[in-house]
């Protein structure tokens, strides 16, 4: 039986061709160059953003309009393809992946480091495995499709710019392997937990990103957290670890008793934090910061973002928050 695929065009190198400007978006390029993949096997219709972005311009309004597009189309189609810039691929596929809460068809975002009319571009790959996964009966859940891999949407990282291995999940296996065979991973794919809901985001949500550096001060961390933000993320050292600095932990303390949840993250790309691992792991847990275990950032504000646009209390929220609700974190037993 055929499979009818909806494929959602919002921009990036992919689609670019070369203008007196350089590499930029040209409108019904994409569409044409498609063409090649309709099959009897499988069949998809193409919606072309009015106005194609590079992803580093995305906004939560953007997110709206996908989560608002797969929803509207949700039972017409048995799959759906994103095709997106790189730069923020993993931000966007993050946030799908809680937004659309109950799905039980494959998403699977992808896009290229070279635009398709380049003679060495990885885009026409890229595409042969995202059409091939959304016709993957099982797959239920937001993945992103790219080197010939397919990694679960929340939990992907851009870890190259400059080669074709563009994206990795440092904490979690890959989904499938796209060699001659594909390898479906299908012992690890989530499945359907509820009916579909699509949670539309609040573009007024405003989630505060903190870095900790050496001799940066941390203390300036503190006031930060005392503005009105709707959470905050501390990339914070190793397993979580981070100075015992009286103003960073009152801010943090202050911005948890006012329901703001902030989430400790490690700045390492491979492990977790484990509170107690170090003393210094303990002043922030105590301070009230919530452990993000092995969160990317990217999952961790798509998380934060889509939870501060539920209807939920301050204790929901931070509950949420310490459960693994898409495969985005590993809890220990």
């Amino acid at each position: 039986m055929s499979k009818r695929i909806l494929v959602l065009y919002s921009g990036g190198t992919i689609g670019m061709d070369h203008t007196p400007a350089g590499l930029a978006p040209v409108p019904g390029l994409l569409p044409r160059l498609l063409e090649r993949f309709r099959s009897e096997q499988m069949d998809f219709e193409l919606i072309e953003y009015p106005q194609l972005i590079d992803s580093s311009a995305i906004t939560l309004a953007n997110w709206n309009r996908l989560i608002g597009d797969i929803a509207c189309h949700y039972h017409a189609y048995d799959g759906f393809v994103i095709i997106h810039g790189t730069d923020t691929m993993a931000y966007t596929a993050s946030v799908l992946a809680f937004a659309l809460q109950g799905l039980a068809k494959p998403v699977v975002i992808t896009g290229s480091q070279l635009p398709l009319v380049h003679a060495r571009s990885d885009g026409w790959g890229n595409l042969a495995d995202a059409f091939e996964a959304a016709c993957q009966e099982g797959l239920h859940e937001v993945v992103l499709a790219f080197d010939r891999v397919l990694l679960r949407g929340c939990r992907a990282r851009k870890v190259d710019a400059a080669s074709f291995a563009g994206f990795a999940s440092p904490n979690a296996a890959p989904l499938a392997h796209f060699g001659i065979h594909v390898q479906w991973q299908r012992a690890l794919w989530r499945q359907v937990q509820g009916d579909f809901h699509a949670q539309p985001l609040d573009e007024r949500v405003n989630i505060l990103p903190l870095m900790l550096m050496p001799g940066a001060a941390a203390a300036g961390f503190g006031v930060l957290l005392q503005g009105e933000h709707h959470g905050a993320i501390l990339m914070s050292y190793g397993n979580g670890n981070a100075p015992a600095d009286a103003a960073l932990l009152a801010g943090v303390a202050s911005a948890s008793a006012r329901g703001l949840p902030v989430l400790n993250l490690t700045q390492v790309q491979k492990g977790s934090v484990e509170i107690g691992a170090y003393a210094a792991s303990q002043p922030l847990a105590q301070a009230g910061a919530l452990p993000g275990l092995d969160m990317t950032p990217e999952a961790a504000l798509a998380k934060l973002t889509v939870l501060a646009s539920m209807p939920l209390t301050a204790e929901q929220r931070r509950a949420y928050l310490q459960q693994d609700w898409v495969g985005e974190m590993t809890v220990p037993a």
